[in-house]
């Protein structure tokens, strides 16, 4: 999975949005997007975009079948890279005991949660992750989409995305957990391995296939 994302000019992410939304169907139709969004809290003028590839030789290819893409090229990418302040792209996999899931419903909120984990990886820290993501599901008020290790980008970096019915649910969600004397085990565990941690709240955009 490749992740990308891009900070817009403050005035311009309506722009930026609108155009995402007209003419992505030019992007998606030479690979997998599996959804895009722009923050909402915890960051500003933001979109995040996450691509699916069947490995790095389809990502070369589709790359090289985009730039030669006259539509893509002149009708998005041109009129939209001033709208951009930057970039950034990670590669990353699925972990393995997690597959990727799907919302309960349209008209949700998505968390991104980005946690750097101390140097070592997985063989280090990944038993007490997995423990406190477990912790979390069993408490039953939100859903799991997808636990991403990053393999390309800042290592031990691994994003956890869930989804909620809105903000308001995943507050009180996350109060109840707090009162879990499990969740609380599970966490203290794994913040020993911990370095740092940031939430962001994402709204999918009209063109998002995860929405």
């Amino acid at each position: 999975y490749e992740i990308r994302t891009y900070d817009i000019k403050p005035s311009k992410m309506k722009e930026f949005v609108e155009m995402a939304n007209k003419y992505f169907h030019l992007r998606t139709a030479h690979s997998e997007l599996v959804g895009i969004w722009s923050a909402e809290l915890g960051a500003m003028n933001k979109v995040v975009h996450i691509w699916k590839y069947d490995n790095f030789a389809h990502r070369t290819a589709v790359r090289h079948a985009l730039a030669n893409d006259r539509d893509w090229q002149g009708k998005f990418i041109s009129p939209v890279l001033p709208l951009i302040e930057k970039q950034h792209n990670e590669v990353a996999y699925l972990v393995p005991w997690c597959q990727l899931g799907k919302p309960l419903k349209e008209g949700g909120v998505y968390e991104w949660v980005t946690f750097q984990m101390k140097p070592g990886g997985p063989a280090l820290w990944g038993e007490a992750f997995r423990a406190a993501i477990n912790a979390h599901i069993n408490t039953g008020y939100t859903k799991l989409i997808g636990v991403f290790h990053t393999e390309y980008g800042l290592l031990n970096t691994v994003h956890v995305m869930w989804w909620n019915e809105s903000p308001d649910h995943r507050a009180a969600g996350r109060h109840s957990a707090h009162e879990d004397a499990r969740v609380v085990a599970a966490v203290r565990d794994s913040v020993r391995f911990l370095a740092s941690q940031q939430n962001v709240l994402l709204i999918p955009l009209q063109c998002s296939p995860l929405k």
